[in-house]
């Protein structure tokens, strides 16, 4: 995508004004967190702040977009921008840093700064990892820290996720926000603030953002990705607040619709008691490959969910699609208070199955004979 401003930033009028009015006066502390949901905007907003403080002409409204500078951030490769994310233990690497992932990490802010861990993990290839900022992380700032700036002005340090830090690592990061560097700012992004090292979180100014209101998911889908208006609407009442989701939604709606008719065959094999023709959909659902029935149990749960709160005819609960809705009308009283429970539990099973390469096939099979018997309690 083309460099990031503040008009990527979808919604958060009020938090913009913010941010443009400190840096228009000069009060931007030297540490500051921005906190949110997932898809609220907390990263896109961060890197925005970024490009306006290394911009060397800034203007009022953000980075001038032609210094050399801008022209460095555009790529994300500016010498006094430090990015810091967490990352895991590959074979390859005894002690990561984030500079063994700074590829990666340029290549996923080029194509989307709407992004979630998720993706970020498939990015790297550690779908099944734990990902954290190792100690050699904190050392590494710390040398970085020590230079003079390259350009001879501000600094950057811009990191992600600090509550996937160890004590070791946040206290060597809480000494540089104590005693930092001239000309540095510290600039965290955080999904769970209050997983972060409270000493940190008394040092930083901390700025929250709120889940992005319906209107403005919608309208970004239909100006950005040229969505249809109702079904923009649709995935921004399913997305509720987060703009990286309703992403997903947009670019996986052929794959959700298989998804659905997975799930719709299922429950209907289920309900017939067909057990030679569940054998065959197990079949089908174990050639999908780990990653996509990985992907399908997700959705099975988002369904089984919304039809039990079908029950309850509450429009403004139900994240549903039209599509969804029509099969929920005559399958939600089969899902209820005496089973949801069970069929949950089984789902969250047969999900851990997967994830330790039990055989699919036997993981679908034996979720569909349980569910015989769950579906009509």
């Amino acid at each position: 995508m083309s460099a990031v401003t503040y008009t990527d930033v979808i919604g958060q009028h009020e938090v913009k004004e913010h941010v443009l009015r400190m840096v228009h006066e000069g009060r931007v502390p030297h540490a500051l967190m921005f906190s949110g949901c997932e898809g609220a905007g907390a990263m896109p907003m961060a890197l925005a702040l970024a490009r306006h403080l290394l911009c060397e002409h800034p203007t009022s409204e953000g980075p001038c977009q032609t210094c050399a500078g801008c022209r460095m951030t555009a790529g994300w490769a500016h010498p006094d921008l430090h990015f810091s994310f967490p990352v895991y233990k590959a074979k390859s690497t005894d002690r990561p840093t984030s500079v063994d992932y700074l590829p990666q990490w340029r290549e996923q802010l080029q194509e989307s700064i709407y992004f979630d861990t998720e993706m970020w993990l498939s990015d790297i290839k550690a779908e099944n990892q734990q990902i954290t900022h190792y100690v050699q992380e904190s050392d590494r700032l710390q040398e970085c820290l020590a230079l003079k700036p390259s350009q001879g002005g501000r600094r950057v340090v811009l990191q992600w996720l600090p509550e996937r830090m160890d004590a070791a690592p946040a206290n060597k990061l809480l000494k540089l926000i104590e005693e930092p560097p001239a000309h540095t700012h510290f600039i965290l992004v955080s999904l769970q603030p209050e997983l972060v090292l409270g000493t940190i979180q008394s040092r930083v100014q901390r700025i929250s953002l709120p889940p992005l209101a319906e209107q403005d998911i919608a309208q970004a889908l239909m100006q950005r990705e040229g969505v249809a208006p109702m079904l923009a609407q649709e995935v921004a009442h399913m997305a509720q607040g987060n703009y990286t989701e309703a992403l997903k939604q947009v670019h996986a709606k052929g794959e959700n619709r298989e998804f659905n008719t997975f799930f719709v065959n299922l429950m209907r094999l289920c309900y017939a008691r067909k057990v030679k023709e569940l054998r065959l959909w197990a079949q089908s659902a174990a050639e999908l490959g780990r990653e996509r029935q990985k992907r399908m149990l997700v959705h099975f749960q988002h369904l089984l969910r919304e039809n039990f709160i079908y029950n309850f005819h509450t429009p403004e609960l139900s994240y549903e699609t039209r599509e969804e809705k029509d099969f929920s009308e005559r399958f939600a009283p089969f899902i209820n208070e005496r089973n949801i429970i069970g069929i949950m539990d089984e789902m969250s099973q047969a999900q851990r199955d997967i994830a330790q390469n039990v055989n699919p096939r036997m993981v679908f099979f034996d979720f569909a004979l349980k569910m015989i018997i769950l579906i009509r309690q």
